[in-house]
């Protein structure tokens, strides 16, 4: 069996008032039903007693007792250790006489529903979606009382009797009046026993995060002089880790204790006896859902330890036990955890590390996304050190994303018939419409070329004369068939795809038919938008876990598919004799290069692609051109194969 745990410990270090715990549990604590206990022998102070439990007033219920703080004390210590629950406290059999004999007290404690816990509580040993065991935290968890399914209480027998203390009746006050079994200096708690053995997988078996012991270092509210000392004792394991930072993340924590990092065994054990020297440290034991491999790192793995404990929560048992100073606890209820399968992620831990080698080689802020076409499984996500300064910008950036948006307005003018997929169109060095002069990258000019060429050779021109000729909403419809502005609820993952405007015919139109103006998108939209092409033009559903695919706040019709294929076909030829020549080592590769103006500074590079079950979008920011992007994407690609089969569940 587990140790048991105690979030009654923690939970609420503030409420040692009577009266504040009196507050809360006025909420929650429910009517009397006491028997009636009559004649001059304290019955009237037993219901009083009862009474005042039930109604939550701890305080007054300990004022009717021979010893009104230690009373209050033990009531305060058990109705926190079982979690704030409803109590129910009634008298038992016959009227008696209390002064002479014990009467028997029946309260009967009501945990709720699992699930119905209103203050949501903490997660417990770090699977809160921190990114890292070796990343700063706030402050140690508590447990998490909000999981599974069923109804959670016990009933406490216990004994009480009175005595007159000068000319008034008391209730004769001992830990045995909540039940005959607690002791001086017991009290009464509660757990949520989870399957703690259950472990993230990546796509192909192999264990991603499992539950592992750790050390937290944890720096007391006064400690903030340490800082520096624990900074360059834990640097080897995390090197982000400041002095600076630790001062910062005590300041946010306020007068609680702050955890600066999690390490595990290996990690502690060379410099637990420095750390334990330095003022102010404490270095509790506790487990947490961190990675098999610290030195994987993408934003994509931050929201699995909440999945992990939702899937954990389905199943949850509790446990309630009496624990007495110098014994061993005492089962009063519960019932067992269920067994939860592992969780098996899309990733694919060899193409995570593949796309962290190719982000890592670039000097600028560089983000991939790996997507399977036929799953909507999230492959890869990787950004690098320069990029994460930004956030997690890979699946939440909002970025215009230039000439990679030419697949959404060639596809709508395709779609809507304004032009052929053979037809000759105009390629001038530049072009005025509806107002709006727009130029071709260093002025080339094709002339007349058929469609074909003018999208694999990227014609700004071509595209501006062509979006003149479209319905106001075709640009941003034709972007929601393939998910690019679509809102996805991913369990895991918090995204954003982008936004495409309804267009009216004007500058602000022309601007968008080239990704400029107001278009913007994440390269986790621009992965899902190629994702979907991929997949036939049917928008795929995201997902992070196997079985888990998102729910899309939009349903839109796919493309046609002889849209799709002429889509495919142009896309193929941009690599083959297009902007993206650079990336014709990759068999099968079909992509689209993009350049995004920001403002006075340097361009920002785009490549999106597929070849055969991947889809993958780059950005490099500043990269004043497409080129470093193709070349990232045909070094990842290059290197990674086609997805593994997902391992069986």
């Amino acid at each position: 069996m587990r140790p048991h745990r105690d979030p009654g410990a923690t939970r609420h270090p503030d409420r040692r008032a009577g009266g504040l715990v009196a507050a809360a549990l006025a909420v929650v604590l429910v009517g009397s039903g006491c028997a009636a206990l009559t004649g001059d022998t304290g019955a009237d102070e037993v219901d009083q007693f009862l009474a005042a439990l039930n109604r939550g007033d701890v305080t007054g219920a300990a004022e009717l007792t021979t010893d009104p703080a230690a009373a209050e004390e033990t009531i305060i210590a058990s109705v926190e250790g079982m979690g704030l629950p409803a109590i129910s406290a009634t008298t038992s059999g016959d009227d008696g006489r209390p002064d002479r004999d014990p009467v028997t007290v029946e309260i009967t404690w009501d945990m709720g529903a699992a699930g119905a816990d209103d203050e949501g509580g903490e997660n417990e040993g770090g699977a809160d979606g921190s990114r890292d065991d070796d990343e700063a935290g706030s402050g140690p968890a508590g447990g998490d009382e909000a999981a599974g399914a069923g109804t959670r209480s016990v009933t406490t027998r216990g004994e009480v009797r009175t005595t007159e203390v000068g000319d008034q009746w008391k209730v004769q006050w001992a830990p045995t009046v909540l039940d005959t079994r607690l002791a001086e200096g017991g009290r009464l708690t509660f757990a949520e026993e989870l399957d703690w053995d259950t472990d993230i997988l990546d796509r192909t078996g192999e264990p991603l995060m499992q539950w592992t012991p750790v050390t937290a270092v944890t720096l007391a509210p006064d400690a903030a002089g340490s800082a520096d000392a624990v900074a360059s004792l834990v640097s080897g394991a995390a090197p982000t880790i400041t002095g600076q930072t630790i001062r910062d993340g005590m300041a946010e924590a306020g007068d609680q204790p702050y955890q600066v990092v999690a390490l595990r065994p290996a990690d502690i054990d060379p410099i637990r006896d420095q750390l334990a020297a330095v003022p102010g440290v404490s270095l509790p034991e506790q487990g947490q859902l961190i990675r098999t491999d610290r030195d994987l790192d993408s934003p994509a793995l931050d929201g699995l330890p909440n999945a992990w404990t939702e899937a954990l929560q389905s199943e949850a048992g509790w446990s309630a036990q009496i624990v007495n100073p110098g014994a061993e606890p005492i089962e009063i209820g519960g019932a067992p955890a269920g067994e939860v399968d592992d969780l098996v992620s899309m990733i694919q831990i060899s193409m995570q590390r593949e796309a962290q080698r190719a982000v890592d080689g670039s000097g600028l802020p560089a983000s991939i996304v790996a997507i399977q076409p036929s799953t909507g499984g999230v492959l890869a996500v990787a950004q690098n050190s320069a990029a994460d300064r930004q956030g997690p910008v890979s699946l939440q950036g909002r970025f215009p994303p230039g000439s990679t948006f030419k697949v959404v307005t060639t596809a709508a003018a395709l779609s809507a018939g304004v032009v052929g997929p053979d037809e000759i169109v105009p390629c001038p060095a530049s072009v005025t419409v509806s107002g709006r002069t727009i130029p071709n990258d260093d002025d080339f000019e094709l002339g007349p070329v058929p469609l074909e060429t003018a999208f694999a050779r990227s014609c700004n021109t071509t595209q501006a004369v062509i979006s003149d000729r479209l319905e106001p909403a075709a640009m941003k419809d034709t972007a929601a068939t393939l998910g690019l502005g679509v809102g996805f609820f991913t369990p895991g993952l918090n995204t954003y795809t982008g936004e495409v405007p309804v267009t009216e015919q004007g500058p602000g139109r022309v601007e968008a038919a080239i990704g400029q103006g107001e278009v913007l998108a994440s390269p986790f939209g621009m992965a899902v938008m190629t994702a979907s092409l991929a997949n036939g033009g049917r928008m795929i559903l995201p997902q992070l876990i196997d079985g888990m695919p998102a729910v899309a706040n939009d349903s839109p019709e796919p493309l046609d598919p002889a849209v799709v294929d002429t889509l495919r076909r142009y896309m193929v030829q941009t690599v083959q004799s297009g902007t993206a020549t650079a990336a014709r080592s990759v068999p099968g590769l079909g992509g689209k290069t993009g350049t995004a103006e920001v403002g006075s500074g340097p361009a920002h590079g785009w490549f999106v692609g597929f070849t055969g079950d991947i889809a993958v979008a780059v950005l490099l920011e500043g990269a004043d051109s497409s080129g470093p992007a193709v070349e990232l994407a045909a070094d990842f690609l290059g290197g990674v194969g086609q997805p593994a089969p997902l391992a069986a569940r």
